[in-house]
């Protein structure tokens, strides 16, 4: 699998993040006050924080250490390539803090993520920092004229109150095979699932 990391940071990276094994059943990564409008209280010494440090890949909580060397062959829109490239795309906008951009990438128009653009973007203002790993993606799949396929994640970041949170999940895309009757949205690969998805009040 192809290991995609995305770098792209909102703000200055603090603080040692830690596993769900590490941590039980993991931190809630829906922040008290992300829809409600109350802003979880910051930490008092935040510039002081050491940096973040999520597991790496082969590490618990981490993603898979796949040692295949990396293709450096180009790649189609298509592809399942082309599916990890989306969901880079979409961890990448919602670092910058470009939400409804990032929603847009849900499929149905974002009706898939189970949220409007507004309690979408506002699901994620709980967050003092919140950033990605990407993995190589799973093999294609396809049913009833879409391909499928799965695309691996670690999330990392901190909460509002400087707590660090760490969690591995997945990201799963469909788009149309190009049979009759397809929009051309719909032959575009985008997100219909994911169990690291922000949550809903």
């Amino acid at each position: 699998m192809r290991l995609i990391l995305v770098s792209l940071l909102l703000l200055a990276a603090c603080g040692r993040s830690y596993t769900d094994d590490e941590a039980g059943t993991g931190p809630d990564l829906s922040p008290p006050g992300a829809l409600n409008g109350a802003a979880p209280p910051e930490p008092e010494n935040a510039a002081e924080l050491p940096p973040l440090d999520p597991p790496g890949p082969g590490e618990p909580g981490g993603l898979p250490d796949d040692r295949t060397p990396l293709s450096e062959a180009p790649f189609t829109e298509e592809s399942a390539q082309g599916a990890a490239n989306v969901v880079q795309t979409y961890y990448a906008l919602i670092e910058s803090g470009r939400h409804r951009e990032a929603w847009r990438l849900w499929s149905d128009g974002g009706e898939a993520s189970g949220m409007n653009a507004e309690a979408f973007a506002a699901s994620f203002g709980g967050y003092r920092e919140y950033h990605a790993n990407i993995g190589g993606p799973g093999e294609m799949e396809g049913a009833a004229g879409s391909a499928y396929v799965e695309i691996p994640v670690q999330i990392y970041g901190r909460l509002r109150n400087g707590e660090p949170f760490n969690r591995r999940g997945s990201v799963r895309l469909r788009r149309c095979n190009d049979v009759p009757g397809c929009t051309e949205e719909q032959r575009k690969w985008r997100i219909v699932d994911s169990d690291v998805r922000p949550r809903p009040e």
